[in-house]
Formats: structure tokens, C-alpha cells, sequence
């Protein structure tokens, strides 16, 4: 943990070009890849909510079910989420979603992607 984590506010300088990560190993589920994440955790409270970090994902495609909700700011990479209704959110830097609790589909990431989380 840095001593940025252990700010009484937890935070991350230059979160695009941040890489002291951890590895967070290959996504277990991938239909296409092997997609590998990393990341760094900012926060998790009690019970792990809320959780926040910083998560980085090579190319790759798996079936992807939202436990909690979820908010992402995506600051670099390209990606395609499917919902299982057929819905299409494509993502790019700059892009801000918040996923319900039990949103289910697909994601395809077709270029690195690095985003900004929050889970609760």
C-alpha cells in the first residue's frame, strides 16, 4: 500500500499513466484472449463496501454479470458491452457508467482498457 492509500482521502496521481499495479491475474471466464487484469485498490470499507480502484484489462471477451452496482469511468482503451437484451454501451476515454446490481451480458475489449471504479 502507498502512502497515497493510506491518506485519510486515498488517492492516485496520474491515474492514466499509474503503474504501480497488482496482478490481478486472467479473466477466469474468457470466451476470447486471454484477457489479463491488474489494478490497485483505493478503498474497500467494511464488508467491501464501498470498493474503489483503478483496474487495467488487456483484449479479451467474457460473459460479465454485475454483482453490486458498479460505476466505471473509462480513461483510456476501447470496449463493448452487451447486455443480454441486446442493449450496446460502447466505451472510450472519457466515457462514465453506472451498471445496476444485476446487469448481465458481455464485454469486449478491443483496445488496453484502464477505468476508474466504484462498486457499492
Amino acid at each position: 500500500m502507498t502512502d497515497t492509500q493510506r491518506s485519510s482521502a486515498p488517492h492516485i496521481y496520474n491515474a492514466l499513466t499509474f503503474n504501480d499495479l497488482a496482478d490481478w491475474g486472467v479473466q477466469p471466464d474468457c470466451t476470447a484472449g486471454p484477457s489479463k487484469s491488474s489494478g490497485r485498490l483505493l478503498f474497500k470499507g467494511p464488508n467491501n463496501e464501498p470498493e474503489t480502484g483503478l483496474w487495467v484489462v488487456t483484449p479479451g471477451a467474457w460473459p460479465l454479470s454485475i454483482p453490486r452496482d458498479e460505476f466505471c469511468h473509462f480513461i483510456a482503451g476501447r470496449a463493448t458491452y452487451t447486455r443480454d437484451d441486446g442493449e450496446v454501451i460502447e466505451v472510450r476515454p472519457g466515457t462514465c457508467v453506472h451498471f445496476n446490481a444485476g446487469w448481465k451480458g458481455t464485454c469486449v475489449v478491443h483496445e488496453t482498457l484502464r477505468n476508474v471504479y466504484m462498486l457499492r
